[in-house]
């Protein structure tokens, strides 16, 4: 008996909504691609360095959110509120949710715009916002949500397409992901800190972080893949089956790699030996859905010849698997001791993001557009100029970085034949890496001219044709009775029928490596073994540590020293869990442009630090670090220090209520300690400067370790 009706009913899909996210991901992948580019230029050029609001480590984070969430995020939206009506034979759920969701995400967008050049960030990697702009984050999520499961539950097709799995996998993961990451205690308006300290902190931070770009810049763009590839290619998906086995696979394995990020650090092995099993196992399902899309085109590569979209789409997911061959790669132990705070991996992170998400949301915008303008492209010239731009792009970006990469590993670990570090000096290796930063920026300036003539012939295609705002369409209404036949009795037909279980199904998926691997590192106290010699941070460093969020240190400086001899030989004694149980939020970081500092506490006087802050390059010649002059300028305000310290003890700090009662007494003379010592060096400074907190913490970093291995040798 069939499910299809009989009654036509006639509907109009809402194409308005479609053309305000495509000309968002048009307007803010410029702006973030153009940030990129001015990021990758301050790495070889410091002076670029202008004002306080434009240094490298306020508006790094700055570029990776805008080409995230502005640039993909948008283009993601574009895509699904495109294709979901089209599977669904419905308009979407509520104009009204459609444009609470574009204008709300709109405004979130510019929201990091501004406070994150203001140095108002968490410092998390990839979710740096602060706590008002999580909030909006997660409400504008829901209304998304409840707009997608309002059209899929008024749908007139009974069968829900494999592209629509990828989006409800992707919606209550990314929710997951979100708010889990996001619990921080609020101190003010713009300040908070992180729920989680130290070991704990950093798991979760890149169980977010890995599944970030699982589930927002992967999972929603497989799910465009297998609508938009058949639809450019005029082919049917390759394999029903293997699209269902990429699937479940895919959701259920991705969750548990995040902890290939943290390999050779103080988190505990067991989970590390976690992480790189899945992150091997993932190839499996990864390749799959690759391979599922490339022959898809099987018997339509003549096209892919002539039509220059169809050459983006093949170029982003074989993109695609290279990214995802790479990844498990870099997961192994004696790879990653290489390649980890290297530009390795900024060669890795680009080729996914350029390559995957950048071309297929090329192809996407000039496929899409001129049908809702019921028009041509304007230049199919300029589309075939911008793909290959956009290739060279790619490759001037990408295998500099790898060159630059594996010279850093190497160079990082040559020891002489006498035994000592051939090239002791960190700023030796930077010195040799320019080149290739110059022309990583080079290709980035190529990209971005590649998506500059992308949105010249977008908009002169949408001048020359009209939007159906409104698209008429009709389809059966869809019956109420159904009893399943034929091919309908396949197994997997239940979950394709029922989205509630289809989102329950991807639930349980994620939420099985998630528990594993969270519960036991935060129940089990082995974990994270107590030092009895860790105390909290004074006021003063606590202020200090916050300049250094603030500044975006952690953007180039990681605080984190490895188990390898290169390491301590170079840094000090490796890091231990224990050293980090008050970091509310951990400053590990993931990328060293300049040396490791946790153990850079009381190595030099309080004068070279803040001769090097002041001017880096009369400390440390030929240092690509910018100056910052504020520092020693502004006045440090400490109008917020007890309730920090009140918030900090919320979470487990011991600080008691004298301690609280006092703070701001003992960071008075905390800071006119150091600014004394300042003086005896030779340098006048007043001790309320933003510089004296700055130092205080600088010089603590580390230093716990120190006192335990003073007391053990008395």
């Amino acid at each position: 008996m069939s499910a299809i009706s009989t009654h036509i009913e006639r509907f109009e899909y809402d194409n308005k909504i479609v053309r305000n996210f495509a000309v968002a991901t048009i307007i803010w992948g410029i702006v973030g691609m153009l940030v990129g580019v001015i990021v990758a230029s301050q790495l070889f050029k410091p002076e670029l360095n202008v004002t306080q609001y434009g240094t490298f480590g306020r508006i790094r984070p700055l570029h990776t959110n805008a080409v995230i969430f502005a640039f993909v995020g948008n283009a993601i939206f574009m895509g699904v509120y495109y294709s979901l009506q089209r599977l669904c034979k419905a308009r979407m759920f509520s104009d009204f949710l459609s444009k609470v969701h574009f204008w709300g995400w709109q405004l979130i967008i510019v929201a990091a715009a501004v406070t994150l050049p203001l140095g108002l960030t968490s410092s998390k990697e990839y979710a740096e916002l602060e706590w008002p702009i999580d909030i909006a984050i997660t409400l504008i999520w829901v209304v998304f949500g409840i707009n997608m499961f309002g059209t899929i539950f008024k749908r007139r097709e009974r069968h829900l397409y494999v592209a629509i799995w990828f989006y409800i996998a992707t919606f209550i993961t990314v929710a997951v992901l979100h708010v889990v990451n996001s619990f921080e205690l609020p101190v003010s308006m713009f300040k908070s800190y992180s729920l989680y300290a130290g070991v704990q902190d950093a798991l979760v931070q890149w169980w977010y972080g890995h599944n970030a770009v699982a589930f927002f810049l992967t999972t929603p763009f497989l799910g465009l893949m297998y609508y938009y590839l058949p639809k450019m290619a005029n082919r049917p998906v390759y394999s029903y089956k293997l699209s269902i086995l990429h699937f479940w696979a895919l959701i259920f394995i991705y969750i548990w790699a995040g902890p290939h990020h943290l390999l050779y650090t103080s988190l505990p092995d067991w989970a590390q030996s976690l992480g790189t099993v899945f992150s091997i196992m993932l190839i499996a399902p990864s390749w799959g859905g690759m391979i599922n899309g490339l022959l898809t085109l099987r018997g339509a590569w003549d096209k892919v010849r002539e039509d220059a979209i169809l050459k983006f789409m093949v170029v982003g997911v074989t993109s695609y698997g290279m990214a995802t061959f790479e990844g498990p790669m870099l997961s192994l132990k004696n790879v990653n001791a290489i390649a980890h705070f290297t530009d390795w991996i900024v060669a890795h992170v680009h080729v996914g993001a350029l390559g995957w998400n950048g071309f297929l949301s090329f192809a996407i915008l000039y496929w899409l557009l001129p049908r809702i303008y019921h028009t041509t492209i304007y230049s199919k010239k300029l589309v075939n100029v911008h793909f290959w731009l956009g290739t060279l792009g790619i490759l001037f970006y990408a295998v500099p970085m790898y060159i630059s990469g594996f010279t850093q590993g190497m160079m990082w670990k040559d020891f002489t034949p006498e035994g000592t570090l051939k090239y002791g000096n960190f700023l030796e290796t930077t010195l040799q890496i320019l080149p290739m930063h110059a022309m990583r920026a080079v290709g980035g300036l190529i990209y971005l001219t590649g998506a500059i003539l992308m949105a010249y012939n977008l908009f002169k295609t949408m001048a020359q044709g009209s939007l159906e705002a409104n698209e008429p369409a009709e389809a059966p209404a869809l019956e109420v009775a159904y009893t399943p036949t034929g091919s309908d009795t396949y197994w997997h037909r239940w979950f394709e029928r029922k989205p509630i279980p289809l989102l329950v199904g991807s639930l349980v998926m994620i939420l099985v490596g998630t528990a594993i691997e969270l519960i036991p590192t935060f129940m089990v106290k082995s974990n994270v073994e107590t030092i009895s010699a860790v105390q909290p941070y004074t006021a003063l460093e606590l202020e200090g540590r916050d300049l250094y969020i603030r500044e975006g240190c952690v953007s180039c400086h990681s605080q984190m020293v490895r188990p390898f001899r290169s390491e301590t030989e170079r840094y000090g004694q490796y890091s231990k869990a224990g050293e980090f149980v008050y970091d509310h939020p951990f400053l590990w970081g993931s990328k060293r442009t300049g040396p490791d500092l946790h153990r850079e506490g009381g190595k030099y006087p309080d004068s070279w630090h803040y001769h090097h802050m002041r001017e880096p390059v009369s400390m440390s010649p030929g240092s690509i670090m910018p100056p910052y002059p504020w520092l020693l300028e502004q006045k440090l305000n400490t109008s917020d220090i007890e309730s920090k310290m009140k918030a900090m003890q919320k979470l487990g700090v011991p600080y008691d209520a004298y301690q609280i009662q006092k703070a701001q007494e003992d960071l008075k003379t905390q800071a006119e300690g150091i600014a004394a010592n300042l003086a005896k060096e030779g340098v006048k400074v007043s001790s309320d400067k933003e510089i004296i907190a700055m130092i205080a913490y600088l010089q603590r970093i580390g230093t716990d370790i120190k006192k335990t291995e003073t007391a053990a040798n008395q």
